[in-house]
């Protein structure tokens, strides 16, 4: 029989592509009984290589939109680790806007080279510090990391999702906060957005800042360039601050590096690979030689605002 199909991400919720194929009618019906239990178990797990797998179909991962510069090449990462996860970040099509919470589009397109295909939700919320938050914590609930994932809150107050998935819910009340018993326990995408969404609305730069390690404050410029990794946050933590995630890294024979960035802005709106501001030839990657200050499309940073999550 014939019949039209739409293809599914599993990464991102979207239809990918719309193909008409001819298949037996027994081998539909079978695979639409074996779909159908799919679909609708709760996954209690989310392994990383399954959604990698999924994504890698789609031909437009961050890895191969941007090839490093002549002379450099990607530095290694595991293939369990977040570095790996950051680099085969999905991306929406060449030429893509980004768009704001509100559907509406970014007002200034000519500060990024490509839009991360991730929802973000329909609240104002997925800003700057929380597109850092969402990324750390995507990559450790895909491949089962739960009780690595906790933030704090900008009073301090530690939300660990571990608890939040067993039913645990935090009260709040002027400033202060404190855990109740208030759901069934679930460990569905739903549930992790909705924490998600939760640390999203009390946690910012300040207390991302605070939360995160210095890297290398110290020393030569070219020691400290030698320290970054992947998955490093450039911070200023504010009100207003900002805050960008390094999302690539190459390096040359001489170990010069050369790197990626991703940011979120306000309003919420959806991940974006920035340009090289001061660098059109090398745009969209940034020299990790860039001196003491670091000039990206809609803020500066210090060197010494270079920080990552503390390693448990």
């Amino acid at each position: 029989m014939n019949f039209t199909t739409a293809i599914f991400s599993a990464t991102n919720g979207r239809f990918i592509r719309m193909e008409t194929i001819r298949v037996p009618l027994f081998s539909f019906l079978v695979f639409f009984l074996f779909t159908s239990q799919v679909c609708f178990q709760e996954k209690t797990t989310s392994q990383f290589s399954t959604v990698e797998r999924s994504v890698s179909q789609s031909d437009t991962l961050l890895h191969q939109r941007f090839a490093p510069p002549p002379g450099y090449e990607r530095v290694a990462a595991d293939s369990a680790s977040c570095a790996f996860y950051l680099r085969h970040l999905p991306l929406k099509p060449p030429g893509s806007k980004v768009h704001l919470f509100d559907g509406r589009e970014k007002a200034n397109p000519d500060i990024y080279e490509a839009v991360v295909d991730l929802p973000i939700g329909k609240k104002d919320l997925h800003q700057c510090a929380d597109a850092v938050i969402r990324l750390r914590a995507e990559y450790l609930w895909r491949s089962g990391q739960f009780d690595k994932i906790h933030f704090n809150l900008t009073n301090g107050f530690r939300v660990d999702y571990e608890r939040w998935r067993k039913g645990g819910r935090v009260k709040v009340v002027g400033n202060q906060t404190n855990w109740e018993q208030k759901a069934a326990a679930s460990n569905t995408y739903d549930t992790f957005w909705k924490y998600l969404e939760f640390v999203f609305t009390y946690a910012g730069t300040l207390s991302l800042a605070k939360e995160l390690e210095a890297v290398a404050s110290g020393g030569t410029t070219s020691s400290r360039a030698t320290a970054m990794q992947i998955g490093d946050v450039f911070i200023q933590g504010g009100s207003p601050g900002h805050a960008v995630i390094v999302v690539d890294l190459a390096a040359d024979a001489s170990g010069k590096k050369v790197f990626l960035l991703a940011q979120s802005y306000m309003p919420a709106q959806e991940i974006q690979v920035l340009k090289n501001p001061k660098n059109g030839n090398l745009s969209p990657w940034y020299s990790a030689d860039f001196g003491e200050i670091l000039e990206t499309p809609e803020w500066t940073f210090g060197r010494g605002d270079l920080k990552r999550f503390r390693s448990e």
